[in-house]
């Protein structure tokens, strides 16, 4: 599943063209290089998102067979493993 797609649906960016913005903006990173929204996605893939001033960290735990995923299921596809705050003297 594209990068893009998996974000929408599990939830961690809202909409599917914000996260090729995120994308776009080198906010997101997988596996610790940077990410291009059309990325592969796969089970054991970790993904960093830079919000702002958070980041977060989450391990992919199953891909979804569908591009539609209820509320309720869409944190069941990935583990959060770390969200920290980013002080602004590391956003520069």
């Amino acid at each position: 599943m594209r990068l893009d797609l998996f974000l929408k649906a599990s939830r961690l960016i809202a909409r599917r063209s914000l996260a090729q913005k995120f994308c776009d903006a080198n906010q997101v990173k997988t596996n610790g290089t940077k990410a291009k929204s059309s990325r592969e996605v796969k089970a054991g893939d970790e993904i960093e998102i830079k919000k702002g001033n958070r980041l977060t960290t989450v391990k992919v735990l199953q891909i979804p067979a569908q591009k539609q995923v209820a509320k309720h299921d869409a944190a069941n596809l990935y583990e959060v493993l770390s969200e920290k705050t980013l002080n602004d003297d590391l956003l520069n």
